[in-house]
């Protein structure tokens, strides 16, 4: 399980009342007041990157809602990124809008991406090759932290409302 408490394992009425949840919260005045906020420290971050899994790195880095804690000069390091109530209390927002960012920071960008190699000599005419000299392979993505960072701004801008 991730640090947003998001699991496969809800029956559709829990989902459909926890997706209402966040949209609720996202619709009103806190959420509307935190997001406006979060874009401004998004846009303010030096380094537009942003690290998954915890509120900040060894290295400096920032997750989306690390971001906002380093504008608004929280000690991040006293709350458990896994607690997303804990969370939600130190950012003043809904438990639920502190869970769908978390859940979009860290597992929408995916850490790996799909590239196409050619194969150099005989291959098996069966199984995995199945006779072709071009197959799909997983690699590191080297940009996941740019990526994670237009990602969320953009969703962070699509979602404040006029």
């Amino acid at each position: 399980m991730s640090r947003s408490g998001y699991s496969d394992d809800c029956d559709n009425w829990d989902m459909i009342r926890w997706r209402g949840a966040v949209a609720s919260a996202i619709r009103g005045r806190r959420g509307q007041a935190m997001l406006r906020e979060l874009l401004a420290a998004l846009d303010a971050l030096p380094e537009k990157q942003l690290a998954a899994g915890s509120m900040t790195t060894a290295d400096g880095q920032f997750c989306t809602l690390g971001a906002l804690g380093r504008s608004r000069e929280l000690d991040m390091g006293q709350v458990n990124p896994r607690d997303r109530r804990a969370v939600a209390d130190m950012f003043g927002c809904a438990e639920a809008l502190a869970a769908e960012i978390m859940y979009l920071n860290d597992e929408w960008v995916s850490e790996s991406k799909c590239v196409e190699v050619e194969i150099f000599g005989p291959v098996r005419p069966y199984y995995p090759e199945y006779g072709r000299h071009r197959r799909l392979m997983s690699v590191p993505n080297e940009n996941v932290c740019e990526e994670r960072w237009w990602h969320m701004r953009d969703w962070v801008a699509q979602n404040i409302a006029d």
